[in-house]
């Protein structure tokens, strides 16, 4: 049988379809406009916002990766999330598919996202983390009944080839190969975790495929200890072979960009995120499937030489 990836046009996306071909030859592609990233792959055209397209989306599936990502707005979450969840879990149950959802750590409880594992509290302290809190619980509902077989996996922040959006990327990999100080938001002197987007993908594959890994809530494998701020700005700054000056980007600061960049005026509610040590434990998926994250050395190599080879540099 199928298996289907629902918004396939990220960077998490285009990966796990590259990592499933290892498990199965059919696989799905969903998303508005969707591309082939093997060139087998069966596209679909379709809306997860609609009911009907999303039923006939998993319809012949045996595993659904939902591992869209919407527009980086708070209003815009509020109001297409749950109507995604709610269309994905209902398409899932009425064709009896496994359910994979790709999730953040939004919803986690500021005050232990020094340490965070699968057991750390739910306690949002952002709309974007409610909403994330109250679509992980409807899924975990669903599970606790019976009606549905499904999991969580959850990343930290990204950074890797291919994902040129990343905050990683957008405030020091392109301010350094435009000549420019890179930025840092919050305090550089903290660690702050981030997850490889190749290991991400391989891992989501291996969960989607395999028969204990269901009915919880897994790390993917991310590197450890996490560099500091300034640790992920000098090895970039090295890799590029520029100076690793940079700014540090503040609250008041970011108050008063947001009024004219809509991406930081949603950043001021996830600042929190930026002042404190931020770390993202791993250990129980890296036990269970005995796979190790690629070192921070690695990965930044190989996201500097992604990043120059798409902007010719």
């Amino acid at each position: 049988m199928k298996q289907v990836i629902l918004g396939a046009g990220g960077s998490i996306g285009k990966g796990l379809a590259k990592e499933l071909k290892k498990y199965k030859t059919d696989i799905r592609l969903v998303s508005r406009k969707p591309v082939k990233v093997n060139e087998d792959d069966e596209l679909v055209a379709a809306n997860l916002l609609g009911k009907a397209a999303v039923s006939e989306a998993v319809k012949d599936c045996e595993v659904a990766y939902l591992v869209a990502g919407l527009k980086y707005n708070a209003d815009t979450w509020e109001k297409q999330w749950p109507v995604i969840m709610d269309n994905v879990i209902e398409a899932c149950k009425l064709h009896n598919c496994k359910l994979v959802f790709f999730d953040n750590v939004y919803m986690y409880d500021p005050a232990m996202i020094g340490n965070m594992s699968e057991e750390c509290p739910v306690n949002p302290a952002s709309r974007k983390g409610k909403v994330r809190a109250a679509i992980a619980h409807k899924l975990i509902d669903e599970v606790n009944t019976g009606k549905l077989t499904a999991l969580i996996a959850r990343a930290a922040d990204f950074y890797g080839p291919g994902e040129v959006n990343s905050i990683i990327s957008e405030t020091v990999v392109k301010n350094f190969a435009k000549g420019k100080k890179a930025n840092w938001m919050g305090v550089p002197s903290v660690p702050h975790s981030f997850t490889y987007v190749p290991d991400a993908a391989k891992a989501t594959a291996m969960l989607g495929n395999s028969k204990d890994g269901w009915g919880q809530v897994w790390h993917l494998p991310t590197a450890a200890p996490a560099l500091t701020g300034l640790e992920w700005i000098e090895n970039i700054a090295s890799e590029m072979g520029v100076k690793p000056k940079f700014n540090v980007v503040g609250m008041t600061m970011i108050k008063m960009l947001g009024w004219f960049i809509p991406f930081l005026r949603e950043m001021r509610e996830m600042m929190y995120q930026y002042d404190r040590p931020y770390v993202f434990d791993s250990t129980k998926f890296e036990k269970k499937f005995s796979l190790k994250p690629t070192p921070y050395v690695v990965g930044i190599r190989e996201m500097v030489a992604d990043y120059k080879k798409q902007v010719n540099i």
